[in-house]
């Protein structure tokens, strides 16, 4: 018999200097969405200027989990923190552009892509006060 998709475990959340990565796991629906939020909202709160969230091993994504993605992003814009979503399959990607995802993140290829292009964003913008 086959392990149900939200059986397995993602890779434990890291950070790499003021930039989070949240990794989404296999089946992102209402469980696996909250645990995504938690994890984002403790990096926002700890400081964190940037989120990626991995898509890596995710196979779908479902309504409620849309859902809990537009309040983490909602959360990152009252921060003025930047979102990046990394390694979504063609299908995923296409779910996102076609609910309107895409108009509030950016999408990377890889991880290594996303910390690039956020890192570098960071370097060609001025901080406030300096």
């Amino acid at each position: 018999m086959s392990q149900p998709l939200s059986a397995s475990l993602s890779p434990t959340p890291r950070r790499d200097g003021e930039i989070a990565i949240v990794y989404a796991g296999d089946y992102v629906n209402k469980l696996s969405g909250m645990r995504i939020e938690r994890e984002c909202l403790l990096r926002l709160e700890s400081g964190c200027r940037a989120l990626v969230i991995n898509f890596k091993d995710t196979e779908l994504v479902n309504s409620i989990g849309v859902s809990i993605l537009l309040g983490v992003i909602e959360a990152a814009e009252r921060r003025e923190t930047r979102v990046v979503f990394a390694n979504a399959s063609r299908q995923t990607v296409r779910l996102f552009d076609l609910l309107g995802l895409t108009r509030h993140v950016a999408m990377a290829e890889s991880e290594e892509a996303a910390l690039a292009t956020l890192k570098d964003f960071e370097t060609n913008t001025p901080r406030h006060g300096h």
